[in-house]
């Protein structure tokens, strides 16, 4: 059986020729041809059955033949909000493996304690097209620009709003608890987690955004990365919603 191949094309119902980088790899790597079979994601929930029409040098054009909605296999919305570590490699990391898993918006925040201040998010956003289509995920999670915490918890958010960090001072309840108990009344609403730096969001910060309705939470006993703890929070967040 021939492999599927999927491409990453926004707006792919509306247009009919791939974008460059995309048309790049599906000639000069998979060589495709045409009359050539292939899939198409917008990345907003719709796959598309269609067939290479004109393979030129650096375009390759596309005629669909059906679309086949995909259904979310998780209900609201999983935001998760980090501060971006010095290593860059550390984020590329945890971009691929929850766009794998599943969730809907990556942001990034500058905050007190922050190592890296300055955000590009360009590879990033390659990094997460490539994990989705290679995980067959119909939905791309938004990836955000940075800014600064205290803009960051003053915009309204709709639905659970979450501050992971260490303090043993300022009391914290388990967030896959807290998850799992909001099933019964909140099974479908947004779910935003704020992950600090390294070393760990300020006190002040933490007061700040109890003060703009974040739940205080810990993800467990262990004292985890902040790349491994965002992970955990997309996959807790996800368990919990999953279909």
């Amino acid at each position: 059986m021939k492999e599927e191949r999927f491409f990453y094309v926004p707006d792919a119902a509306s247009v009919n020729e791939m974008p460059m980088d995309e048309a790049m790899h599906a000639l000069r790597v998979l060589r495709l041809k045409g009359g050539d079979e292939m899939y198409l994601m917008d990345g907003l929930g719709c796959f598309y059955q269609a067939e290479v029409t004109i393979a030129a040098t650096k375009r390759c054009l596309y005629e669909i033949h059906k679309a086949i909605p995909q259904e979310k296999t998780w209900r609201g919305r999983i935001h998760l909000a980090m501060a971006p570590t010095k290593m860059m490699d550390r984020v590329e990391w945890f971009a691929e493996k929850a766009t794998e898993i599943g969730f809907d918006e990556l942001s990034f925040l500058n905050c007190k304690f922050s190592e890296r201040k300055v955000m590009r998010t360009v590879r990033l956003e390659k990094i997460v097209v490539s994990a989705m289509k290679q995980s067959r995920k119909p939905w791309k999670p938004v990836v955000n620009q940075m800014q600064s915490f205290r803009e960051f918890i003053s915009q309204p958010r709709e639905g659970l709003k979450f501050i992971a960090h260490c303090y043993q001072e300022i009391p914290r309840e388990d967030f896959f608890g807290i998850v799992s108990r909001a099933e019964n009344a909140q099974a479908d609403s947004d779910i935003t987690v704020l992950i600090g730096p390294e070393g760990d969001f300020s006190p002040e910060e933490v007061r700040a955004a109890i003060d703009h309705g974040y739940q205080s939470i810990s993800l467990g006993s262990e004292r985890l990365r902040t790349e491994t703890a965002a992970l955990s929070a997309v996959m807790m967040a996800h368990l919990v919603r999953r279909l």
